[in-house]
């Protein structure tokens, strides 16, 4: 690794990372993107699925002004930036992430924007497609169902992972 040369935060297009990755590779620029496995459920199956540990976000190994060579593929949206810095990841949290992932522990994070109030959808586990509004945040999520033609709102405890918000 050059002595000038960091991990820095790369922001992709939604659902675009194993594809900005593989560019990104073609063009000889080291990246990392994180990917874990899991068990998806379908109604008529069970599948593992490798998705990325951090959805919408990989890690690229540059010389700060060569930045902007990995956002010419196409995917790419912008590097994170705090308070007008290009935000940069040490070498020993790579390090933990890869160790992180190379153990196979089940993973989840929480990064969702779901505030209390919202309109929610239910995208999986056994309630999925019902749409409510949640009520609470936490690690669990408190879901409402209304059934209006009763009168009745059902609380339902949802982990986060299974809602999304409705547009």
């Amino acid at each position: 690794m050059d002595s000038d040369s960091s991990w820095y935060v790369m922001y992709t297009a939604p659902r675009a990372e194993k594809k900005v990755a593989k560019r990104l590779e073609e063009k000889g620029v080291e990246n990392y993107l994180p990917m874990i496995e899991e068990v998806r459920q379908w109604s008529d199956r069970k599948k593992k699925v490798k998705r990325p540990l951090f959805n919408g976000y990989l890690f690229v190994r540059s010389e700060r002004n060569r930045l902007w060579e990995a956002l010419q593929v196409q995917g790419a949206v912008k590097f994170v930036n705090f308070s007008g810095d290009h935000a940069t990841v040490r070498e020993s949290e790579i390090a933990a992430i890869r160790r992180i992932v190379e153990t196979g522990v089940a993973v989840e994070v929480e990064t969702t924007d779901i505030e209390e109030g919202q309109q929610v959808k239910i995208i999986g586990g056994p309630l999925q497609g019902f749409e409510g509004e949640c009520i609470q945040k936490g690690n669990q999520d408190f879901f409402i169902i209304r059934v209006p033609s009763i009168h009745q709102t059902v609380l339902v405890n949802i982990p986060i992972k299974f809602l999304e918000i409705v547009a």
